[in-house]
């Protein structure tokens, strides 16, 4: 896509969207919501499928996505952001990095349980499929009814019975740098869900400055 086709594809989409948090500037990379400059590398539009349309989307700083555990976290690098696109197929997360954005794919009919929590220092949305639990750490500032509409959509289009993430069909699996994540992809040495030092580049984040 070129600019303009960006641009206008964002306008569409942000039309079409039921929720506000689904902004031109936003989807068209110029934006990260709650702070200055490009969040990504591409523009979050470009990651979409063509008949794909976001419902919400919600960002965070340096605390990413944490991959089966809260402490297992794949995070932005630089003064790249993290983007959280709930269409009605997927939650797809894109995180910054200085060499190209991390996708996280987590199709709805791998889901299990989706549930939102708040806190002082940041949000979070965890969805739990057949094996793992992904965690999406949301800003701080982010209103709480978005948490609760962006959770209840996933609710919504979620199947009653969850497709194995590790069946033979790759649209029902939960992705990681285009691949399936498997229990040999995601380090799940630590079992316990509870509260886990973040970090990034190896040191504890301290995100009350997000």
């Amino acid at each position: 896509m070129n600019e303009g086709q960006i641009t206008e594809r964002a306008l569409t989409l942000a039309e079409m969207a039921p929720h506000e948090s689904v902004t031109v500037d936003l989807l068209a990379g110029r934006d990260g919501r709650f702070s200055p400059g490009p969040p990504l590398n591409e523009p979050p539009v470009t990651y979409l499928e063509s008949t794909e349309a976001p419902a919400y989307v919600l960002t965070n700083g340096k605390r990413g996505i944490g991959l089966g555990t809260k402490r297992n976290t794949v995070s932005p690098s630089g003064d790249r952001r993290t983007i959280v696109l709930v269409s009605g197929r997927r939650t797809l997360c894109l995180v910054g990095q200085a060499d190209g954005d991390e996708i996280v794919e987590i199709p709805h009919d791998a889901v299990v349980s989706v549930s939102y929590k708040t806190g002082f220092r940041a949000n979070r949305i965890a969805l739990r499929t057949p094996q793992k639990t992904y965690h999406c750490w949301i800003h701080r500032k982010a209103e709480e009814s978005l948490l609760e509409a962006a959770t209840a959509f996933v609710e919504d289009h979620k199947r009653e019975t969850p497709e194995a993430i590790d069946g033979d069909d790759d649209a029902n699996r939960v992705m990681y740098r285009g691949r399936p994540v498997t229990r040999d992809v995601l380090d799940d040495t630590s079992a316990a869900d509870s509260d886990q030092t973040v970090t990034y580049r190896g040191q504890p984040v301290d995100d009350s400055s997000e």
